[in-house]
């Protein structure tokens, strides 16, 4: 009989929880074979259903509560996984989901990725399949797509991710914003008001160095011919947005800076007005997500309107279709949500230069 196969992390091999392919592997049936035998059915020869617990006890197979939920259709929760709740972006996905879950008589629970390290991950992913129920992970950072690809192959799962570099195969059920375009529209909009470039203040990326918005932020840039200064890497906060504000504010031939995220934009806004520039007089600001607070700045802002809530109810939507249809669905169609550039005071033409 051949065991499951180790899993490589930066500190060596270690091997990764039975799943209910591994026991279909060693013992020589189908996942559904071996779903029959865990859950007691009868139509299972008694040779097969030998072979199969025989190879539960050789891989230390552990029956999780979802798939034995699912297989009897009485599980109508959702756990969603996530390292964040309190950012925008977040907060406004858990609120989709939430209800999109109420609307369908579906309670919600949430798991929090405190760490990224491979142990602390597998815990919560361990608590969240044991109470049952499909799972909905936030993978906008190291922790969440850690947890998204940590998930068993039997589970139902939608991952809410970072726009894809290229799109994914059909069987991964994954949801995301378009935030290449995004940063592409917002960047061609500051260059046709006359700005010889666009700088930009760098949310963290989850998944490689240059996350989506930077890179159509750089394409729009190389399709107008425009110079290409390095991007500032900030973080999440305003803090960390007037650190690079500050920076930027020093440089009379900055005119132009597209942030990360709103949050950014508002300290750089600040770090501005302490430099004495006027917005959008000598500098144009536009940042992302259309956070509530960014109509009501002065100058208000003009960012990227994203829908994060309609993002939750997407990704709800989509694991709703996989949990009513059966526990063994494959294929789901993955979605695609559209931003959309809203203009307000923050960004102007530019000052004729001598």
């Amino acid at each position: 009989m051949t065991g499951h196969n180790p899993v490589v992390n930066a500190t060596g091999p270690t091997r990764r929880p039975a799943s209910i392919r591994d026991v279909a592997t060693a013992a020589g049936v189908s996942y559904q074979t071996v779903s029959r035998v865990i859950n007691d059915h009868p139509s299972v020869k008694a040779a097969t259903r030998e072979r199969v617990l025989a190879a539960v006890d050789e891989l230390g197979f552990r029956r999780n509560a979802t798939a034995f939920a699912l297989a009897r259709g009485r599980s109508r929760a959702v756990t969603v996984l996530t390292a964040e709740t309190t950012h925008y972006g977040h907060a406004s996905i858990l609120q989709g989901i939430e209800e999109a879950a109420r609307a369908a008589s579906y309670s919600v629970g949430i798991g929090v990725l405190e760490s990224a390290e491979e142990s602390a991950v597998a815990a919560v992913v361990q608590r969240a399949a044991d109470t049952g129920g499909g799972l909905i992970v936030i993978a906008y950072d190291p922790a969440g797509v850690r947890a998204l690809h940590s998930i068993p192959a039997e589970l139902p799962v939608v991952g809410v991710v970072e726009t894809p570099a290229s799109p994914p195969a059909e069987d991964r059920p994954w949801v995301w914003t378009d935030d290449r375009e995004a940063a592409h529209e917002a960047t061609r909009h500051l260059l046709s008001l006359g700005h010889e470039t666009v700088h930009y203040v760098a949310i963290p990326s989850s998944t490689r160095r240059t996350g989506a918005r930077c890179a159509g932020w750089l394409e729009a840039l190389r399709e107008a011919g425009a110079p290409q200064p390095r991007p500032l890497q900030g973080g999440w906060s305003p803090a960390d947005g007037r650190a690079a504000g500050r920076r930027l504010a020093a440089d009379p031939a900055v005119t132009a800076i597209l942030c990360g995220n709103d949050d950014l934009a508002l300290g750089v806004l600040r770090a501005l007005h302490e430099a004495g520039r006027s917005v959008p007089g000598e500098v144009s600001v536009a940042g992302f997500d259309d956070a509530p607070h960014a109509a009501h700045l002065t100058p208000s802002l003009t960012t990227v309107r994203l829908d994060f809530t309609g993002l939750g109810r997407s990704a709800f939507a989509l694991l709703h279709g996989v949990l009513e249809e059966s526990a063994s669905a494959q294929t789901v169609p993955y979605r695609v949500s559209a931003p959309e550039l809203v203009v307000r005071e923050s960004s102007g033409v530019a000052l004729a230069r001598d």
